[in-house]
């Protein structure tokens, strides 16, 4: 078979050219279930079937709602895309109004859950959606259609050459999916993305990677999401046995029980394995203890390539030997490559993972770019940290004269769902607008510096970039989450959710009684040591760029709070219409 050029060649590919026994593998009861390239195929190709018995026809929509990865979820998604229909993923964490709304705009005929927590919420607004023949899940769910009816219902073969009309139909220029972006502000957008967007994404991103056939990668980001699911065709692609883990509570014993080479990330799960390493070793005693900060601090100041020269590599060498290894084995074993996205990664982060032996590339994309865009590579000195790396090859990207970053190529989305107004906005003269501001260096890395429409100018007429200042004192262990704020004010000011975990920890330490959030946020000492880390991060900032006053909340910044989108990026304005009265004492008014 030649390279793949729809989305459901993948899996034939792997099947004829890097066959896997252990294709995906999910926990269930206990055990790892595995099911091999072929049972994968057939499995799919059942779901095909019965999907024609049903009366799908080609460019039918289709929903799934997973709380979990899963191996259902792929061979749904390829039954789906065989027949010439359209998956449609929805985030399981989305309010019920939103279910409704993609519900409907998308006009889904069928919808598939994972379990009874998202089958309560699409019953809830059942009768509000039009279009819904019936709803199966995966798990069994009494008085609920499961999906192995399908699997039966396909099991005779006699209907296939009519599946396999359909998929010869299906051209690689065709709409494979649509994802409903979470917008900070607003409904959510339906992003058309065809066969060929994601397929070429794949083939250039493969040119980034050091995936070998026969590795293992643990799969736990949402495969709703557009980066994980392009890294589940990849690792097909590739022949990597993709493990789904049980949920972000488990991934601990799960990155144990597994033992993968490679898996993707968001910094916000680097920053809880971090701060959870650190901990441990704030509890150790004596030379055990210099020693674990020696290491610490010396990981601090990692330069790719041995840029820091023979002593620091030596050094390094011996904390690799004596602490590190054991920050390896937390993490299985075997971990080689960590893919990250979705936000920006600290740079500290970057360093001290490397550093220990486990580096962590950082790439750079949009849902609307499939998604990838640039991504750092360890090979060939494609690694520069502090960037997203170099752009992929077949794309091309042009810095406008506003900073804002333009991307053209075959991986940008065919536009919004039934929005041609929106789409005209974004897509002009075939570039995508991506809100994005960045700079390209003489070496061809591209660099993220803020977002546009999140620059703002306080009343002196001073523009302020909110992101490049969070960034900064995210860096700080003590600082979860801020919000920069004071557009049209005198001056720059900040919410901060404090990290509350760690800040117990320094509170024992220094012995100061640690009671509920409410409790801590209204210390004077609290207050006073966060504004140490402000100071800190203030000082790499211009004076009308620094924070002047900030404000401490004592709830925990959430998805289902509403503070964030599902993919953790902040929701502004909601934060700030929660927050008016810190909002009021800070600006008077």
């Amino acid at each position: 078979m030649e390279n793949p050029t729809r989305l459901f060649d993948f899996p034939r590919y792997q099947a004829s050219h890097c066959r896997l026994d252990k294709a995906m593998v999910r926990k269930t009861d206990g055990q790892w279930q595995a099911i091999s390239s072929e049972t994968y195929l057939d499995q799919a190709d059942s779901i095909s079937r019965a999907l024609l018995r049903l009366g799908v026809k080609a460019n039918d929509k289709i929903a799934l709602i997973s709380m979990t990865n899963r191996t259902e979820w792929s061979i749904m998604d390829t039954g789906i895309l065989q027949v010439g229909a359209q998956n449609v993923p929805i985030y399981p964490t989305i309010s019920e109004d939103d279910y409704a709304y993609i519900l409907n705009h998308s006009e889904a005929s069928y919808c598939f859950v994972s379990c009874t927590e998202v089958l309560e919420k699409v019953e809830a607004i059942r009768k509000d959606v039009s279009g819904l023949k019936a709803v199966y899940s995966f798990d069994e769910i009494q008085g609920c259609p499961n999906w192995k009816e399908l699997l039966e219902s396909g099991a005779d073969p006699s209907n296939q050459e009519d599946v396999q009309a359909r998929m010869d139909a299906v051209q690689p220029k065709d709409l494979a999916t649509l994802i409903y972006t979470s917008g900070t502000t607003g409904r959510p957008k339906g992003v058309m993305l065809s066969h060929e967007n994601i397929v070429s994404n794949v083939l250039a991103s493969k040119e980034r990677v050091p995936f070998e056939y026969g590795g293992t990668a643990l799969s736990f980001l949402p495969v709703c999401h557009i980066f994980e699911r392009m890294i589940l065709y990849l690792y097909q692609y590739c022949g990597i046995s993709i493990y789904y883990a049980e949920g972000l509570e488990s991934i601990s014993d799960n990155l144990k029980e597994v033992k993968p080479n490679v898996m993707t990330v968001v910094p916000r799960l680097l920053e809880k394995v971090y701060d959870k390493i650190i901990a441990k070793g704030a509890d150790l005693t004596g030379i055990k203890k210099a020693l674990f900060f020696w290491a610490v601090d010396l990981g601090l100041k990692f330069e790719p390539y041995g840029a820091n020269g023979g002593w620091y590599e030596f050094r390094l060498k011996l904390a690799r030997k004596i602490i590190f290894k054991k920050w390896v084995e937390g993490l299985g074993g075997n971990l080689e490559t960590m893919v990250s996205g979705s936000a920006a990664l600290q740079p500290r982060l970057a360093r001290i993972f490397a550093a220990a032996g486990i580096p962590v590339m950082e790439g750079y994309g949009l849902t609307e770019t499939s998604p990838v865009i640039s991504v750092n590579d360890q090979r060939n000195g494609g690694w520069k940290i502090g960037s997203v790396g170099r752009v992929i090859s077949g794309v091309e990207v042009q810095i406008a004269a506003d900073g804002e970053i333009l991307c053209k190529g075959p991986n940008v989305m065919m536009g919004y769902y039934k929005d041609p107004e929106k789409t005209a906005e974004v897509i002009q003269n075939g570039y995508f607008h991506t809100g994005d501001i960045g700079e390209l260096d003489t070496d061809g890395f591209l660099r993220i510096t803020d977002r546009k429409k999140e620059m703002f100018k306080t009343s002196g007429g001073k523009y302020v970039a909110p992101q490049l200042l969070e960034n900064r004192m995210k860096q700080s262990r003590f600082i979860e989450q801020v919000m920069v704020i004071g557009e049209g004010e005198k001056m720059p000011a900040a919410f901060i959710q404090p990290n509350f975990e760690f800040l117990a920890e320094w509170a024992k330490r220094h012995e100061i009684p640690s009671g509920s959030p409410e409790e801590m946020v209204a210390d004077p000492r609290v207050a006073e040591r966060i504004q140490q880390e402000v100071d800190l991060a203030n000082s790499h900032f211009g004076n009308w760029e620094k924070i002047k006053q900030f404000r401490l909340t004592p709830d925990t910044w959430s998805v289902d709070g509403g503070h964030l989108t599902p993919t953790m990026k902040l929701r502004r304005k909601i934060i700030k219409e929660k927050y008016r009265d810190l909002y009021k004492d800070i600006y008077g008014h």
